[in-house]
Order: C-alpha cells, then sequence, then structure tokens
C-alpha cells in the first residue's frame, strides 16, 4: 500500500495519503489496509462508514465530538470535490485545549486526515457536490454527542470563507461556545 504519512500541528492529527495506481482506464487505490495502518502504528478498529454529501460551496459541518464510553476516532477523506477539516482539541487537561488545526482535504490531493478521540470535528466544503467520506471507531450516540461553535472567538478558526457566506444546519447555528461544553475526558474511556 505504501502509506505517507505526515504528523500535523495538534498532537495525534495526522495527514495520510494512500498511493494510486493509475493508467488510461483510471486509477485503484486502497484508502484503509489494517495491516498497514498498524505497521504505521495506526492500531484502530473502525466499525462504521459514513458518507456525507454536500450541495454547495459554503457549507459548514461542526464542530462535533462524543463524550466516553462513545468518543470516535475518525479517518477522514473526500471522493468528490474539496473541505477545509479542522480539529479543535478538547482533550481535558491537554497544553493544546482549545487549539485548532486546518487541512484542505480533496479528491484531487487523495489525502485523508486521521483524527483521534478528543477532537471536535468541522469542515467547510470548498466546492460544490462535494462527498466526504469518514470512517469512526464507535457508533453515533445523540447523549454522548457535543457541539461547539463554529465562530467560538476563544478558538478563533480562520475559515477560508466569510460567515456570512455559510450555510449550517440549525442545530450548529445555535451550538454553545467551547467554554460551555464538556471536554473529552480519557479516563472515563473503557479499558482496551
Amino acid at each position: 500500500m505504501s502509506l505517507e504519512v505526515r504528523p500535523l500541528a495538534l498532537d495525534g492529527l495526522l495527514e495520510i495519503r494512500p498511493r494510486k495506481f493509475g493508467d488510461d482506464r483510471g486509477f485503484f487505490s486502497e484508502t484503509w489496509n489494517a495491516r498497514e495502518f498498524s505497521e504505521k502504528g495506526i492500531g484502530l478498529r473502525f466499525i462504521q462508514d459514513n458518507h456525507s454529501y454536500s450541495l454547495a460551496r459554503g457549507i459548514l459541518r461542526g464542530l462535533h465530538y462524543q463524550l466516553a464510553p462513545y468518543a470516535q476516532d475518525k479517518l477522514i477523506r473526500v471522493v468528490r470535490g474539496a473541505i477545509f477539516d479542522v480539529a479543535v482539541d478538547v482533550r481535558k487537561g491537554s497544553a493544546t485545549f482549545g487549539k485548532w488545526c486546518g487541512i484542505r482535504i480533496s479528491a484531487a490531493d487523495w489525502n485523508q486526515l486521521l483524527m483521534p478521540k478528543g477532537f471536535a470535528h468541522g469542515y467547510l466544503t470548498l466546492e460544490p457536490e462535494t462527498e466526504v467520506i469518514y470512517k469512526v471507531t464507535n457508533p453515533y450516540s445523540p447523549s454522548h454527542e457535543q457541539t461547539i461553535r463554529f465562530d467560538d472567538e476563544d478558538i478563533g478558526i480562520e475559515w477560508p470563507l466569510p460567515a456570512s457566506q455559510v450555510q449550517l444546519s440549525e442545530k450548529d447555528r445555535s451550538a454553545p461556545p467551547l467554554a460551555r461544553a464538556e471536554p473529552f475526558d480519557e479516563s472515563q474511556e473503557p479499558e482496551a
């Protein structure tokens, strides 16, 4: 498979580029291989794939995360279009709590983002008809979900579009700031 793995600015975040084999017919790529990822130190057990379609440029989804015991590791990729993907450290006691990291993920770049538990996740579509696929290590649990405001001034995310050009769900529009959200507490996670 021959993965290229690059650490990002916050501990635990990784940009991953799987190899692509192409010819005049198209291409082939293994985007997930448990053995290959494990050899790179990524030994996760994904249980579900999610597929999100956004009709227009400027759709913002997030910032979301789940608390223990339903916290989720995520492997995010784009199969059509492009997104600006953001991770915010919400790990209780972390030296980088409340800090964010953003990366462009696109079908053209064929890159992925590995986001471990303890990060709030959000993304903004940069192109119309964008499709995002992401693997998760736990199912969705509404009673464990936390939502943080995308434009929380204490976090200061520099989105590539102004707020006036962003489309949000009602849930995301009414999300509280990080100061009112419950942080991720690793000590609450079940033993592996």
